[in-house]
């Protein structure tokens, strides 16, 4: 497995097979940023919206994103996904979801932290929306990965 891409030989598209590499336990962390007003945050996080309860609301659809993934993102193992944690908290500029995915595969996880915030960070979005027009999902991005052949990595 000297060379990791999703082309083959002749340059088509193909899943990368995973069957020589070895079985690791393997965690990826992935954070989404929601930014609203100040009154929309506050209502979010005492439970004051129209649509109902929107954290509980978010951490359910991001936990289904994550084991979704193969069916979002083309060229993803599907998995049997260990453990998935869902966190979100309040910053000054709205709502941060983080998740935690973790396995025991040939493969990781990261594909799957990040869908999982980013559904997580729509569904928030979809709660606020009708009081909030201006928010918007501000970022996504991986914070860290352990597992594997490449070991840990975390953003600086």
């Amino acid at each position: 497995m000297t060379d990791m891409n999703h082309f083959d030989e002749r340059g088509n598209v193909h899943m990368v097979d995973v069957g020589s590499k070895a079985v690791t336990a393997r965690v990826a962390v992935a954070v989404a940023t929601v930014e609203m007003t100040d009154d929309t945050r506050r209502r979010l996080f005492s439970d004051d919206l129209p649509k109902g309860d929107a954290l509980a609301t978010a951490r359910i659809a991001a936990i289904g994103g994550a084991k979704r993934t193969p069916d979002l993102i083309p060229l993803c193992h599907p998995l049997a996904i260990s453990g998935v944690t869902v966190t979100i908290e309040q910053v000054p500029s709205g709502a941060q979801i983080t998740v935690t995915v973790s396995v025991t595969a040939r493969t990781g996880v990261e594909m799957e932290a990040m869908t999982a915030a980013s559904i997580g960070a729509l569904a928030i979005y979809d709660m606020v929306k009708g009081i909030d027009r201006a928010a918007r999902i501000a970022s996504v991005e991986l914070l860290a990965k352990s597992g594997g052949r490449s070991g840990e990595w975390r953003r600086g």
